[in-house]
């Protein structure tokens, strides 16, 4: 359903999105992870089609965008991170504005709006203006508007950023159901808890894919093993554990560091310098190897 080839952004001297290549299937989930500033929003644009590429090209459904914009705009829906809701208009008067944008009036629009309503919780509240809604209430009531003129494809940019941790997983059971019904998503988010939920994930840093698969492969990725190491003087181990040659990475997480080391080095020949400390083999998070594979690339950055 959606396809980048060699998708490249160039702003000036900057290269923000940098030779990306990918698919998304039809009922996917997929996920793009990243920092700010690794090119997540320029990467959702160019694929909306609001951004030009500076080189590369996509295809929508197997037809190229930059030949065919409008087909394209019809299949797709786009929230950016905030998207244009009125806030003096209520609830039902913004998803009436959005409907009269797609054309969709009279009897089919009733049964949308009372659809989306239902399936978001959000009748009660449907003559609130949209300014005094929650911010996940907000979120709700841009992905209906979104969906209003019924696309194959979401692209979502950071729904739910700034979100309480109830109404995030609110959004997510609703992605679900939307998958469930046919509806193809590519979502960008900061939060890798969210990311775990997808059925496929593409990490990025500084413009690059540095890594795309399932949630399960990407932990299995690295060649390192994790440790969690435990010790009295956290900040100082963690110091002299990063300029170790064995060491790729060695993070704090909470009370202790998660450390991803070469395998062919005995885990407790690392912290016998340090007294009191401790090391034991761990399962890695998403998380902990993301922050480890940023730190490949910059060293390989380093050493380029």
């Amino acid at each position: 359903m959606i396809q980048a080839i060699q998708l490249t952004r160039r702003f000036d001297k900057l290269t923000a999105v940098d030779h990306l290549n990918f698919e998304v299937q039809k009922g996917e989930i997929v996920g793009l992870v990243g920092p700010d500033g690794a090119g997540k929003t320029t990467t959702m644009r160019m694929l909306a089609g609001l951004l030009d590429p500076t080189e590369g090209e996509v295809l929508i459904a197997g037809r190229k965008s930059a030949e065919d914009p409008d087909w394209v705009k019809d299949q797709i829906g786009y929230m950016a991170q905030r998207f244009g809701l009125y806030q003096d208009l209520t609830v039902d008067e913004n998803m009436i504005f959005y409907s009269d944008l797609f054309g969709i009036q009279g009897a089919e629009r009733d049964r949308l709006m009372a659809e989306y309503l239902q399936m978001t919780r959000m009748e009660p509240f449907r003559s609130r203006p949209a300014g005094k809604l929650s911010g996940g209430m907000k979120q709700k009531l841009a992905l209906m508007c979104t969906l209003l003129h019924h696309p194959k494809i979401l692209f979502l940019d950071e729904p739910t950023n700034g979100v309480d941790p109830v109404s995030r997983r609110d959004f997510w059971a609703i992605l679900y159901r939307l998958v469930r019904d046919g509806l193809t998503v590519l979502v960008s988010t900061a939060y890798l808890d969210e990311a775990e939920r997808c059925n496929r994930v593409g990490l990025m840093s500084q413009g690059k894919l540095i890594a795309m698969d399932t949630p399960r492969a990407i932990k299995q990725i690295l060649p390192e093993r994790c440790y969690e190491v435990r010790a009295p003087d956290q900040r100082g181990t963690r110091e002299a554990l990063s300029r170790l040659p064995a060491v790729l990475s060695a993070e704090a997480s909470g009370g202790v560091l998660h450390v991803f080391a070469d395998p062919s080095v005995a885990p407790e020949t690392l912290v016998a310098p340090f007294a009191g400390a401790t090391i034991a083999p761990i399962a890695p998070s998403l998380e902990d190897v993301f922050i480890a594979m940023i730190r490949r690339e910059e060293r390989q950055a380093v050493h380029v």
